[in-house]
Order: C-alpha cells, then structure tokens, then sequence
C-alpha cells in the first residue's frame, strides 16, 4: 500500500474523470492521497471532494488548507481567517501548500515571505505539518524556517529538486522530502538522481503531483500525458535506481512515514 502525499485532484483536467482515477489509483495500490491546497478556494475544493467521495472511497482522500506562493499577493486578513475555518475541517491533515517561489516570481518577495509566515503559525497554532513549496529561495526560506525553529511542526519539502546544499539544510532542520517524478526525468532529474540517496529513509515520502510530472521511466506513455497517483510506483521505481534499498523496501518505509508524518490512521 503507498500514500501520494501529492495531488492536485481539483485540477480541471481531472474533472470529468475523477471516480476512474481513484480506481485506477486503487488498482495501483496507492491507497492514501493527499490532496493540495493552493488558495482558498482551492482548498475548499479539495475538501469538497473529500467529502464527496468519502462514502465510495472511505479513509482514501484527505487535504492541506494553504495558499500556494504564486497566489501570496491575494493573502490578507480574510485569507488568514478562512484557511483558520477551513483547517479544522477533518479531512485537513497540513497547512500548505505553502512557500517561497523566486523563480517564476508571480508574487512579490514580500508578499511571499508574508504568507509563509502566516502559515506557518497558523500550523503551530493547530498543530498541524507543513506542507512547503520552494523555487530558487532555499536560503531565505532557510531563515524563515529557523526563527520559528523551536516551535516548528512537522514539515516537508515537497517536490524537492534542489540542490545538495540545500538538502543538507533543510534534513538539518529535520525536514522531510517528497520526491516526485522528477526523479525518472533522463533530462532534468540527473542532478537529483546522485543525491537522493542522502534522505535518510524515514525522511522520505513519495508523490505524484500529479496531473503534472508524469513518470517518464513508464514504458508506455499515456498519449494525453496526464499524470496520475496510479503512476506513483514508477516514481519508487526511479527513487530505487539510485539508492541501496529495494522497492518494496521504499514502498513500505515511505508508506509509514507518511502515515507517522500527516497522523493517518491506518
């Protein structure tokens, strides 16, 4: 059984479609999806689809409550107050997404640096893990994450492509890594591939992001190349190319660190 710490279900490419996802996710053994949050509409989004789908696919779905980096310039007092109602929904288990993002630059700086901050008391207020974003801004997220070092929760990095420095930083401040599909990229992932195998295993957990990042170590490529939590094995399969340990041993250290790291109940 593996859990996609991951995905963007609300993605409209998903929505005619979403009952066959989780089949097929089924099928797959990826029992557990973590569904993102990225602005409030969104997260009330995700958390509607947890609702919607609990009856047919009990104990599978849950959610983050956050506002993505990219939407940071939109977050004010009444963005606070929302994502503070919409986390104690049941089916939020962190707050995010949620981050410092310098390279595509939709937000300021500031606008940015301010959200996180934000969020990240919002996470200690209600005790509950990060879920963190980041593009070319390990450094200042670095400092960010350090004045609040003594109080922080549980945090991860997810989608993690960065550098090994940055790596080494973020495990010194016992932060988790999610790896995606990045890691099958013969084009992109190369540099990711000779460090992944410094995340301590009970650090690491696995996703999707799906519907984007497909796995390209699939031998047969789906023709609308949408990815899918169904896919999420090729991504073990990358992570098993590079490390020491077999991919069942991936599969279930993942799976229980995942459920240790969003308080799952199995």
């Amino acid at each position: 059984m593996l859990i996609d710490i991951g995905v963007n279900l609300s993605n409209p490419r998903f929505k005619d479609n979403i009952e066959q996802v989780l089949l097929d996710a089924q099928a797959a053994q990826v029992n557990r999806l973590i569904l993102t949050g990225t602005s409030v509409a969104e997260t009330q989004a995700v958390i509607d689809l947890c609702d919607k789908y609990q009856t047919r696919f009990p104990k599978m779905l849950f959610a983050t409550a956050g506002v993505h980096p990219h939407e940071a310039s939109t977050f004010d007092h009444l963005t606070n107050s929302a994502l503070r109602e919409l986390s104690q929904h049941p089916s939020i288990v962190a707050i995010g997404e949620t981050g410092l993002d310098f390279n595509r630059m939709f937000s300021s700086k500031t606008s940015q640096e301010r959200a996180l901050e934000n969020q990240i008391e919002l996470a200690i207020d209600c005790q509950k893990p990060l879920f963190l974003h980041e593009r070319d801004a390990s450094q200042r997220q670095l400092d960010i994450l350090k004045t609040y070092r003594n109080d922080l929760p549980r945090a991860v990095i997810h989608c993690f492509t960065g550098s090994k420095k940055a790596l080494f930083s973020y495990l010194d401040l016992d932060l988790y890594i999610g790896i995606t599909g990045w890691i099958c990229d013969e084009r992109r992932g190369s540099d990711l591939q000779k460090i992944v195998d410094n995340i301590p295993l009970n650090r690491l957990m696995v996703e999707t992001d799906a519907p984007y990042l497909i796995p390209r170590n699939m031998p047969d490529m789906p023709k609308n190349k949408l990815n899918q939590p169904a896919y999420l094995p090729y991504v073990i399969d990358g992570i098993a190319n590079h490390r020491d340990e077999t991919k069942d041993m991936i599969a279930t250290a993942t799976t229980a660190t995942a459920e240790y790291f969003f308080n799952l109940k199995k």
